[in-house]
């Protein structure tokens, strides 16, 4: 029976989630309407404090009106319900439905509070038309996976009990309880993608195929298993493949891993830098430039936030750089020096941290080439191109590191280069042996 099967499904989930306090996810429509009415029925969902979130995207003429529903609907069940209005911003390369639903979603994580847990109302045909968009989009293990019933969340979860349930069973839930719901046009437009699946594909899968929406589900699970067992070994495997420095990635044994593989480890391994992933086309051609440029050569793979740069035996992920100015010249005091295009900062310290002043004041700049420097302790003049190939300095940082001149009347001396190293001059000039040069930049790890 369809309606002793959901409050089955509520009780049962509600016994399985972790401690948290439950807001339910409510549009007014049939299944959010369904759903919400079962969570106010079960004394387990009041024990944790429920309440409900109905978001107003301004985007119908009717939506205020919507609003008053819900509000009606949720104080006949004594619920508390917040109503959040919101400005869709079209966001480039997504449409309106995608722009409503980031926004909507950032409304109620905004509201979510720690460890509460987000009730959400997708079904089963829900799910399998989430399987067949992941498809046609040429989705991999995780995203044919589609809705998981229990996943992280804001600072909270996201929980979606009904999920096995088809919309028929919530339709005879909704009229064996008298309910009312929202009726939102904009379900009807087949020129979302979405609704196009569910009023023009499905239901021909479903004559032929009566079981179709069920085994889509089952795949679905199947699927996420695969996914969760990827993420583990990609988590391994990111742990021997990643460099002493967080943003490198041995790029041999990166190559050297399974197919399966290779593609998960590139986006946890950016994900733990806070960058952007890559495209499908985007992975691949970083796998082909490694794959097909000589010892010689330092392949860079872009794309919208993300230089990938190979030198040597690593991959460095770093966020695109700004180059120097290269006939900028700044006087340094030993006081905070700002670097022009957010290249940083850099003052002359003490031991203890203090700051440390130098007079008469020193130039800094940045490479201009054929720069050379005779290091404290002795040893010959080397150029600076010799000592940045012997430390393992990539190319593309070299011309960021600020350089420390001491003027003078036959040319401007090169001491110190950032915190690197300093000559036995600059080690005189930069108030002695215990000082260093600390240059910070949001990037010093790259």
């Amino acid at each position: 029976m369809p309606v002793r099967r959901i409050r089955e499904l509520i009780d049962s989930g509600l016994a399985e989630l972790p401690p948290g306090a439950l807001l339910a996810a409510f549009s007014g429509g049939l299944d959010s309407s369904v759903l919400l009415h079962a969570l106010a029925q079960s004394a387990a969902a009041r024990d944790r404090g429920l309440r409900a979130v109905h978001v107003d995207h301004g985007l119908h003429g009717d939506s205020a009106s919507w609003s008053r529903q819900c509000r009606e609907f949720a104080q006949a069940l004594e619920v508390e319900l917040v109503v959040r209005a919101v400005d869709v911003a079209r966001v480039p390369g997504l449409g309106l439905e995608a722009s409503a639903r980031r926004a909507r979603y950032g409304a109620i994580e905004a509201l979510l509070a720690t460890d509460e847990i987000l009730a959400l109302a997708h079904h089963r045909g829900d799910q399998a038309e989430t399987v067949l968009l992941k498809l046609l989009r040429g989705a991999g293990p995780e995203g044919i996976g589609a809705m998981r019933t229990l996943r992280p969340f804001g600072r909270g979860r996201a929980w979606r009990p009904l999920l096995s349930i088809p919309r028929a069973a919530l339709r005879e839930y909704a009229d064996r309880h008298k309910l009312s719901w929202i009726q939102d046009p904009s379900n009807a437009d087949p020129t979302i993608d979405r609704n196009y699946l569910r009023m023009q594909v499905l239901p021909g899968i479903v004559r032929r195929w009566p079981e179709a929406e069920a085994s889509m589900a089952q795949s679905a699970t199947w699927a996420r298993d695969a996914a969760d067992f990827i993420d583990a070994e990609a988590e391994r495997a990111l742990a021997r493949t990643q460099g002493l420095d967080p943003a490198t990635l041995h790029h041999r044994q990166w190559l050297a891993l399974p197919r399966a593989l290779r593609d998960p480890v590139l986006r946890r391994w950016l994900r733990s830098l806070a960058l952007p992933e890559p495209t499908q086309y985007q992975a691949a051609e970083l796998v082909r430039q490694l794959g097909e440029a000589g010892e010689d050569r330092q392949p860079c793979v872009r794309w919208p936030g993300v230089e990938v740069r190979r030198y040597r035996d690593l991959l460095y992920a770093l966020a695109p750089l700004q180059l120097p100015i290269s006939d900028w010249s700044g006087r340094f005091d030993g006081s905070e020096l700002e670097l022009p295009n957010g290249l940083g900062r850099l003052r002359l310290v003490g031991p203890d941290g203090t700051p440390r002043r130098i007079d008469p004041p020193l130039a800094v700049r940045f490479r201009r080439g054929g720069e050379s420097l005779r290091l404290a302790g002795g040893g010959p003049t080397r150029e600076l191109r010799d000592l940045f190939q012997e430390a393992g300095i990539p190319p593309w940082q070299r011309g960021r590191l600020p350089l420390v001149f001491e003027p003078g009347e036959s040319g401007d001396a090169l001491i110190a280069v950032a915190d690197l190293w300093r000559s036995e001059r600059g080690t005189e000039r930069l108030a002695g042996a215990d000082t260093r040069l600390e240059w910070t930049t949001a990037d010093a790890a790259a």
